[in-house]
């Protein structure tokens, strides 16, 4: 089922990866014909009003008294194909715009010898909807017209303007679909990296993305197995603790019972009154802290302690300790109590004391384990792997827990030190400062 689900999630990745990339480049593509278009176009506008600012008006005019082709027509003409061939467009000429739908070709500007007939007042291809606007003295820029004779190209229309700034014509230019393709197409192959730089961004982008899942995923397996190891540790000493305290009333049970049929029960009523003052204890081993990690693990502790007849007391903070990692907060603790209760055992049983004190304020926690028990005379190798002062016993490894408890607290920017100048007294001490 997991394979099955991991090959679903390959495919929709790899379908999702060819489905923006071909937006991508369909995006791009209509993106830079669009922008090639409006470049020529506008191009070829500012081309139309220029030779339309330069075109001799009074020659102009008189050829519109008489539209034949007289000197007029030709000197007219000469000057068109002269900025026709100049521009690279496939005509240059004026137009009549006498209304708002159709408009009139005047003077093509072609070679003299040119056996092309254009009549005076031929009928343009431009669309009623930018005759409407040169009517009413604006520029236009027609979208691509497809003509069956001339083919498909795009026309611009500027007004000309006589010395009094008068409107006596329109000069239009119209650009050949064939070089736009040419263009866009030489465009697009120079821009053609680019897409292909945007396809592999977006197959790095979805590779990133898988790899950080993954990796995401294994660190989180990783954090909950740490978690539960350290949970399962606790509660293996829980139950071990547990089946003592069951095997202990057993024996009670049996005590008791032997000396009622002995009939001894002034002794049986002193032995259930020591019997009560250990329910009693037992119950105090309730833990009312707002971290349930910690919570779990002082309880756990406290009953080592009790059935090695240590005094353990806490001073625990109304804090959850949310800045520390739960796996992190029970090794350092677990650690420091482990030890705290290994130097405890070696005091008589009257002596044996542990204070653990877990405090928090607006900059750092402070963590403190106090035990009873020998002091340590030199502290400049107790974190080191592998140093311990215990002697190795029943195959356990020796001097890892105040290395693993340095590596965690360094990794915070904090720090752990011991203070064992008091006699028979240990206290170490963490702080790791709040960020």
């Amino acid at each position: 089922m997991k394979n099955r689900k991991i090959k679903l999630i390959l495919l929709l990745s790899v379908i999702l990866l060819c489905v923006f990339t071909s937006l991508n480049i369909i995006t791009s593509y209509i993106k830079i014909k669009k922008t090639v278009e409006e470049s020529i176009a506008n191009q070829s506008l500012e081309a139309a009003i220029s030779i339309a600012s330069a075109i001799d008006t009074d020659t102009y005019k008189k050829f519109l008294e008489d539209p034949q082709k007289n000197d007029y027509y030709w000197e007219i003409r000469s000057y068109l194909n002269d900025a026709r061939v100049k521009t690279g467009a496939l005509f240059v000429y004026t137009i009549l715009v006498d209304n708002p739908e159709v408009s009139k070709a005047m003077i093509m500007g072609l070679p003299r010898e040119h056996t092309m007939s254009f009549d005076i007042g031929e009928t343009c291809t431009v669309p009623a909807s930018d005759v409407h606007k040169a009517y009413n003295g604006e520029t236009y820029v027609t979208e691509v017209i497809d003509d069956v004779l001339h083919g498909s190209y795009v026309s611009v229309g500027a007004p000309i303007k006589d010395e009094t700034s008068e409107i006596i014509g329109y000069l239009g230019i119209d650009i050949s679909a064939d070089m736009l393709n040419g263009i866009k197409g030489k465009v697009i192959k120079d821009n053609i990296f680019m897409f292909i730089f945007n396809g592999v961004l977006i197959l790095v982008v979805i590779a990133s993305f898988l790899l950080l899942q993954r990796w995401y995923q294994k660190e989180v397996a990783k954090e909950v197995g740490a978690t539960e190891d350290a949970y399962q540790a606790e509660i293996k000493t829980l139950i071990a603790s547990v089946s003592s305290l069951r095997h202990d009333f057993t024996n009670h049970i049996q005590v008791l019972h032997g000396l009622l049929q002995l009939e001894k029960t002034e002794q049986a009523k002193q032995y259930l009154c020591s019997l009560s003052k250990e329910v009693q204890a037992i119950k105090s081993l309730q833990v009312n802290i707002d971290h349930p990690g910690l919570s779990i693990l002082l309880q756990t502790k406290k009953l080592t302690a009790q059935n090695h007849n240590i005094d353990m007391d806490f001073t625990i903070s109304q804090n959850a300790f949310y800045k520390i990692k739960t796996t992190d907060l029970i090794k350092i603790l677990s650690n420091l109590i482990d030890n705290a209760i290994e130097a405890a055992i070696e005091l008589p049983e009257g002596q044996r004391k542990i204070t653990i004190c877990c405090k928090a304020d607006e900059t750092q926690y402070d963590f403190s384990v106090t035990n009873t028990g020998p002091n340590i005379e030199d502290t400049t190798y107790i974190f080191k792997r592998g140093f311990s002062t215990k002697k190795a016993g029943n195959g356990k490894i020796r001097g890892q827990g105040l290395f693993i408890v340095k590596e965690i607290v360094q990794k915070y920017n904090g720090h752990i030190a011991f203070d064992s100048s008091n006699y028979q007294e240990t206290t170490a001490i963490v702080k790791i400062p709040i960020k």
